[in-house]
């Protein structure tokens, strides 16, 4: 499999955001080429990398009236978790999940850019929030209620409980 590239139609029009991506990409990419050798180095550095990047986007979430319970914020605990798990395997010589979850991980990325992330990404630029800062420019745009999809992508709440049930 060719390594996922960074392009332009992965681009959300958010700078940090998007330099967060290119950086989870080029981990991948990393993980992709490593020999045996640097693989759990480098599968360590991309979990660190994506637990901040998670945790950065969950902060961007909560600041702007997400439920801690949102499906975009449950996926990232899934997925970190199973990133995680596979670090343990890795560590008793299960290479080959690594290269596995690399892989999957390249297809993951894509899709959840497009549906959740980009819908986050309208959100945040509908409120004017400065993510360096935290400061909401338009807080009259602000939900009045949480939300407990994923601002759009999601909306009815039935595929959170599904990813809820995920985590069991």
């Amino acid at each position: 499999m060719t390594a996922l590239q960074w392009s332009d139609e992965m681009a959300l029009d958010l700078p940090l955001m998007d330099s967060t991506h290119k950086e989870f990409i080029e981990l991948l990419q990393a993980v992709e080429a490593a020999d045996d050798a640097s693989l759990l180095t480098v599968w360590k550095e991309l979990v660190e990398h994506t637990d901040a990047h998670f945790g950065q986007e969950d902060r961007w979430m909560a600041d702007t009236r997400f439920a801690s319970s949102n499906c975009h914020s449950v996926q990232h605990k899934v997925v970190l978790r199973i990133m995680r798990e596979g670090q343990e395997r890795a560590e008793k010589g299960e290479l080959f999940v690594l290269r596995e979850m690399g892989r999957e991980l390249q297809t993951w990325a894509v899709q959840h850019t497009q549906l959740m992330d980009s819908a986050l990404a309208l959100h945040l630029r509908r409120v004017g929030y400065d993510p360096l800062t935290g400061e909401v420019v338009s807080p009259d745009n602000l939900p009045k209620e949480l939300i407990h999809g994923c601002a759009g992508a999601c909306s009815s709440g039935d595929d959170e409980v599904a990813l809820a049930g995920a985590e069991h």
